[in-house]
């Protein structure tokens, strides 16, 4: 399920690079770009590229596992 806002997701991670959960990809801090799920109790980030291919997913809420 997508984050609400005031989640974790709201919170900035360490300011290492960020890992895109779907394909790897590396970015120092977190882009605007990327996206942030909430999902069993893991923060997930999802690069531009991923988000934009899973669009309908994310916005019907099912969580990355059914991508």
């Amino acid at each position: 399920m997508t984050s609400l806002p005031g989640g974790d997701c709201d919170q900035q991670p360490e300011p290492s690079a960020v890992v895109c959960t779907r394909c790897g990809t590396r970015a120092p801090g977190v882009p605007l770009t990327w996206t942030c799920s909430r999902e069993s109790g893991v923060s997930r980030y999802f690069c531009d590229t991923c988000s934009r291919e899973n669009i309908r997913a994310i916005e019907g809420r099912l969580d990355s596992d059914w991508w």
